[in-house]
């Protein structure tokens, strides 16, 4: 799951106005619409906290019976899931709740949230992508045999055993320790955020980017590639989430220390863009900060979606400093990026690229797979776009239009305009967190809030969960993949033969509950809440 560009860009809305919130468009309403919302939220979390939390924890989907379960990869009972929307992100939902009602119940469950996150927490301050209070030689178990057997997520396949930035996992655990903290400033979370806090500025290399784990550990090499764990990261927004999350911390603490961290992660982004005639950027970048490949199908190589992001970044930090330097080179990445251009057929207004260019020659690179199954398996890479794979995408669809808009819009802005508002000019002082951060995560849909409302009310069922399909199964762990590659066409599927434990699309998806359909109906009701007249 790949939101990190979505979420980035309303993190910088919440950072730089505390006070966003949804326009306030609905008509009035009656008290007792107000007191069926009030009933149909509790009675959904109600469930969620009673019947679905494992010691507080969540995944990101469940059969009905409990029977399998779901975060990026089949879990087991005893496991809870970090990235979004995970156990993390239910935390921040709970928090949003109790801002919006001021019911006791909803910090209640948000201190289990941060119970079982504390719990987890690496002895380095970090989180890794799953937590198994079922203990180390479980989550080993389950390593060695879910984990390896997933063709396609190679970040799975082995146990490392210290803590990752990848999805978010470390920064939304950090966020939402932040705000349980700042909360009522309860002291039995602010180790656990010092920690947090403390990891992050321990991981920062001294050119300002971060790696994708940390502590560092290079013992993992696939098909004789090196361990990418240790390169410097930007895949994923790994960099942009760690300034954002020391940004946070910096104003609503006032850790005046942290400020050197935030400035050096921003200097990574200029220090790390390639030259003329490719002004662009990588997935990861070697110690001496040249571009670096990372699983088996992320070539050495440029990259489009990257380099869109890292744009964005670039007109948002100087938003945040007033700095110049930020905007300099902005123009030629977005004309790099337009030059690019691929013929396409369709009404979208982006611009459509490929995802991968090749560095020296801007040629683009397309991977492919063949076999059937992690044992039997490879990726490869040529300039042949046929037959490309299905599980990620050879092209992405860039909003250069938008970009030079936005990139226009904030050159127009003085400095003396920007300081009114970013937490990073002098004299900023502490700021309040914003009340609201969970639909970040999942999105209040686009339409009349009473009629989405009556919606949210009307589908909550007898059981007290919104259902939902569940679009993604796996085939559970049975052996370990054979050397013999099974009959079948792999090579633009998300999963392989029998043995690969790669979630997939479920050509006829159950029904069952799901943590982001909670947040989404919860963000739907919490809004009505927000914008109701008199609330």
């Amino acid at each position: 799951m790949k939101i990190a560009a979505r979420l980035l860009l309303l993190l910088l809305t919440v950072l730089l106005n505390p006070f966003h919130a949804a326009a306030a468009d609905s008509p009035p309403v009656a008290s007792a619409d107000r007191q069926k919302v009030i009933e149909a939220m509790k009675r959904a979390t109600t469930f969620m906290t009673d019947k679905v939390a494992y010691k507080g924890g969540y995944v990101w989907t469940y059969l009905p019976d409990m029977s399998r379960r779901w975060g990026e990869m089949e879990a087991r009972e005893t496991m809870i899931w970090l990235q979004p929307p995970g156990t993390s992100s239910m935390g921040h939902v709970f928090l949003d709740a109790y801002h919006a009602t001021g019911d006791e119940f909803y910090y209640r469950a948000a201190e289990q949230v941060g119970a079982a996150l504390i719990w987890g927490q690496h002895p380095s301050g970090g989180w890794n992508y799953v937590v198994d209070f079922g203990g180390d030689r479980s989550l080993r178990d389950w390593y060695a045999t879910i984990g390896r057997n997933a063709w396609r997520l190679e970040e799975f396949q082995h146990y490392y055993g210290n803590a990752t930035f990848d999805d978010e996992v470390t920064s939304d655990a950090a966020k939402f320790l932040l705000r349980l903290y700042v909360e009522k400033h309860d002291p039995r979370y602010k180790p656990a955020l010092d920690k947090a806090i403390q990891f992050v500025l321990d991981s920062q290399y001294p050119i300002g980017g971060w790696p994708q784990r940390y502590p560092l550990s290079e013992e993992f090499s696939k098909h004789g590639r090196p361990d990418y764990t240790s390169f410097l990261t930007f895949n994923d927004d790994v960099a942009a989430q760690n300034i954002y999350f020391l940004t946070l911390c910096y104003e609503a603490l006032g850790e005046e220390r942290l400020l050197d961290a935030i400035t050096r992660g921003m200097n990574f982004f200029l220090s790390s863009q390639q030259g003329p005639p490719q002004p662009g950027w990588s997935l990861q970048y070697t110690l001496d900060v040249r571009p670096a490949g990372a699983r088996s199908y992320e070539p050495q190589s440029l990259s489009t979606h990257t380099t869109a992001s890292n744009i964005a970044h670039m007109i948002s930090f100087y938003e945040m400093t007033g700095d110049s330097k930020f905007l300099a080179r902005v123009p030629e990445s977005i004309e790099w990026l337009q030059s690019l251009r691929l013929p396409s057929s369709d009404k979208d207004p982006r611009t459509l690229v490929p995802t991968f260019i090749e560095l020296g020659t801007n040629k683009p690179l397309y991977v492919h797979r063949r076999g059937s199954n992690v044992v039997n398996g490879e990726y490869y890479v040529d300039n042949d776009s046929r037959r490309t794979l299905g599980h990620y995408s050879a092209t992405r669809r860039i909003d250069v239009v938008g970009l030079r808009k936005r990139y226009e819009a904030a050159k127009a802005k003085t400095p003396q305009e920007l300081a009114k508002q970013s937490p990073l000019f002098p004299g900023a002082g502490a700021k309040e967190l914003p009340r609201l951060f969970a639909t970040v995560y999942e999105p209040v849909p686009e339409g009349n809030i009473q009629t989405l409302t009556t919606t949210a009310l009307g589908s909550l069922n007898a059981e007290g969960y919104w259902a939902a399909p569940l679009r993604m199964t796996s085939h559970p762990y049975k052996a370990d993949g054979s050397k013999q590659v099974a009959k079948g066409d792999f090579a633009s599927t998300h999963v392989g033969d029998e043995t690969d434990t790669s979630p997939f699309p479920d050509p006829n998806p159950p029904m069952g509950i799901s943590t982001a359909e909670y947040m989404k109906n919860m963000n739907v009701l919490i809004q009505w809440l927000e914008t109701a007249p008199g609330q």
